[in-house]
């Protein structure tokens, strides 16, 4: 049974700027000092969180996703990042899953923030993923999703979640309480990953960016406001001794969505 190594990667964004922060994750990605099965980037990790989705609105075979193959062929990981995504007349804010073969699976975010107004430009997803990658199930969310603990509720059927955010500083109490909580309900691994900076409205961002085990103990050291690329190593026997230890996901109630 193998273990995961994960790359967080905890970084400022251009906003609305594709080509410079394409840039950036490059260099970024050249910098990459060890190997790794999954380099996990911000939500929106090529615009910002921008609310101008028919401006910058790209097509599933655009720049943004041909970067996320190219960069998955180099480092051979997968890249996980989401971007605006026009098909026809409606916009996702859609969380790619780029292969290093080029393959690739997607979702997109189902809660959009609406004080922010995103359901009012973006169209919400209907269906959750959950990706193999070796022996691990990892299921991928975006940022306001963290909020649903339905939504995200562990039905045996994943061993790691995945938020990717443009979560900003005000809230960021919420965000630490609600991804260690995800952790300790749902016995999975749970992976946050926030950017830094201020954005062009002027919304600061603290990142806050972690890796909490089953237990809600957190396994990352990657701090507040710092520019940051931390590779993680998450232990498989260890949550399957836990697991089978502490059954509570044997008394789980059933639940069904609608």
């Amino acid at each position: 049974m193998c273990d995961l190594n994960i790359t967080l990667v905890q970084t400022g964004l251009f906003w609305e700027d594709r080509e410079r922060n394409l840039e950036k994750f490059s260099r970024i990605a050249e910098n990459l000092a060890r190997p790794t099965d999954v380099v996990i980037l911000p939500e929106m990790f090529n615009t910002g969180f921008s609310m101008n989705a028919a401006a910058l609105a790209e097509a599933m075979d655009g720049p943004s996703v041909r970067w996320l193959a190219e960069a998955a062929a180099w480092k051979r990981c997968v890249f996980v990042g989401s971007v605006i995504i026009r098909e026809g007349a409606r916009h996702f804010n859609r969380l790619i899953w780029m292969r290093p073969d080029g393959s690739f699976t997607y979702y997109d975010k189902r809660h959009l923030f609406r004080m922010a107004g995103e359901n009012e430009h973006f169209t919400a997803g209907t269906r959750r993923l959950v990706v193999d990658i070796g022996n691990w199930r990892v299921c991928p969310m975006i940022c306001y999703d963290l909020r649903f603990p339905v939504w995200s509720r562990n039905r045996g059927d994943y061993d790691c979640l995945i938020y990717i955010a443009n979560w900003p500083k005000p809230r960021r109490s919420a965000w630490k309480v609600l991804l260690r909580a995800r952790a300790i309900e749902n016995q999975s691994y749970v992976i946050g990953i926030n950017r830094i900076g201020r954005d062009g409205l002027g919304m600061v961002f603290s990142g806050d960016s972690a890796v909490f085990g089953p237990k809600g103990i957190r396994l990352s050291r990657t701090r507040p406001h710092e520019e940051s690329v931390e590779a993680v190593t998450l232990s498989y026997q260890k949550l399957m001794d836990f697991r089978d230890k502490f059954q509570v996901l044997h008394d789980a109630d059933g639940y069904e969505l609608i």
